[in-house]
């Protein structure tokens, strides 16, 4: 009788563990919600709008949708810091353009005060000449007090323009800064930049042989398209680029030869290079997670790899391996 009143008090204590864990889990996403850091009304209204939905999917859930969560909520915060990064990168370029406007129209300024002030300072100095002549003796004081407040004025413009010119000058350190700030905030948006086909075949064209090249064909980023959107497929393009990147050794070039075509640049013999397009396509291939309506889809794909070796080789002759690999050309 006691074993079984231990036994179930045991199993409440679990009970009520379990459900605190879940609460814990469900107020942790409603905060991330609500402290979502605000963007643009495009891109943080659904993405708080997906999070309170999913947390109102986990409430009481069992164990299967609690697992399936995490995944979906991942992948929205992938999907957001993926989305921010594009916007500071927007932002940052605008920020750079009035910068670089502000620069110009301060220039501007501080040239065309230059030479008003020198204009105005040799017509004062001709002014009072004219004064002192004995044929203006007449009208002398009126010249003289006309040319005082002259020079008043002159003083007053030239403090204005020093102010505004101060002014230009802090806007600009201003802008500077944010410019610093957002460039470290996008960094992350480096990480899936790719060369283009033309920049990679005039980089093969002018290296010297020694390197290799990495080939890589991925079947499914059109059909991810097809079956879910555009967004989901820049989504699995992302993700796949990113995840190519780690299996690649440091500063490795990469390129985008086509839609679903991929090439690598890599200083490293040609039975590494054999190694490295067998691991990448073991590890690469499959499904990954995305997020489309703020709930996690799933598209695969599939890779062919192949390695090119330079040595012995001309580019011509590189470059027709790897139009006949990765294009059929």
């Amino acid at each position: 009788m006691i074993s079984i009143r231990h036994t179930v008090t045991e199993l409440e204590r679990y009970e009520q563990e379990r459900t605190a864990a879940v609460e814990c889990y469900h107020q942790a996403i409603l905060n991330l919600a609500h402290y979502t850091i605000e963007i643009s009304p495009e891109i943080t209204g659904p993405q708080r709008q997906y999070l309170k939905t999913l947390a109102g999917t986990v409430a009481n859930a069992t164990a299967d949708v609690l697992a399936e969560s995490q995944g979906t909520l991942r992948g929205l915060l992938r999907d957001y810091r993926d989305k921010a990064a594009g916007f500071l990168g927007q932002m940052r370029q605008e920020l750079a353009a009035t910068t670089r406007a502000l620069e110009e129209l301060m220039d501007s300024l501080a040239q065309s005060d230059g030479d008003n002030e020198a204009r105005l300072k040799t017509n004062l100095v001709r002014l009072r000449e004219v004064a002192g002549r004995p044929e203006a003796a007449a009208v002398r004081a009126s010249l003289l007090a006309t040319a005082g407040k002259l020079e008043e004025g002159l003083e007053e413009v030239r403090k204005q323009h020093q102010l505004a010119l101060a002014q230009f000058q802090v806007e600009i350190r201003m802008l500077h800064q944010r410019i610093d700030s957002l460039e470290a905030a996008s960094a992350i948006d480096s990480l899936t930049k790719l060369c283009g086909r033309t920049e990679m075949e005039e980089h093969i064209r002018s290296t010297e042989p020694g390197y290799c090249l990495l080939l890589a064909r991925v079947s499914g980023l059109s059909l991810a398209k097809t079956r879910f959107n555009g967004d989901v497929a820049r989504q699995l393009v992302a993700a796949f680029v990113r995840r190519l990147r780690n299996c690649l050794p440091p500063g490795t070039m990469l390129g985008r030869w086509g839609n679903e075509e991929f090439i690598a640049l890599v200083n490293v013999p040609k039975i590494q290079a054999i190694k490295l397009t067998q691991s990448i396509g073991e590890q690469l291939s499959g499904p990954y997670a995305c997020v489309k309506d703020g709930k996690t889809v799933r598209p695969a794909i599939q890779l062919s790899m192949a390695a090119v070796e330079s040595a012995g080789s001309t580019p011509k002759h590189v470059l027709e391996q790897v139009g006949m690999f990765l294009t059929g050309d």
